[in-house]
């Protein structure tokens, strides 16, 4: 039984660790274009993710910045933001789950986790 109960608790490490790896992968193909590599964002263009007060601010809006975008002005640690974002409409539910909790857990960044039923009843707000 402690056999069994090692191994389960060492399997949680590795889905924990997979999935930080599978939100870093979403991250560098849909993100880093524009908020650069360590999320340190485009000078007055883009806005900065890593130590981001827009993150602690305003989670419950972030699923839906993701899936449609963003075109209104933004104010990211005191700074104006107008650059329009694109939408990723193509990125599943757990997909976005992943990618947020991969940006909340980086660059200084430590916000709590999203769970998949929480991104998916944020989304229903947006549509």
């Amino acid at each position: 039984m402690r056999y069994l109960l090692l191994f389960l608790v060492a399997g949680l490490g590795a889905c924990e660790n997979q999935t930080y790896q599978i939100g870093e992968r979403l991250y560098k193909t849909n993100c880093a274009n524009c908020h650069l590599d360590h999320g340190e964002g485009l000078g007055n263009l883009i806005p900065p993710i890593a130590g981001s007060d827009y993150l602690k601010k305003y989670p419950d809006l972030l699923p839906c910045v993701i899936r449609r975008g963003l075109k209104d002005t933004i104010v990211v640690n005191g700074k104006t933001y107008a650059e329009e974002m694109p939408p990723n409409g193509a990125l599943s539910d757990i997909q976005i789950t992943n990618l947020l909790n991969y940006i909340n857990s980086s660059w200084g960044n430590k916000q709590a986790p999203y769970e998949l039923e929480t991104v998916r009843e944020l989304l229903k707000k947006c549509e």
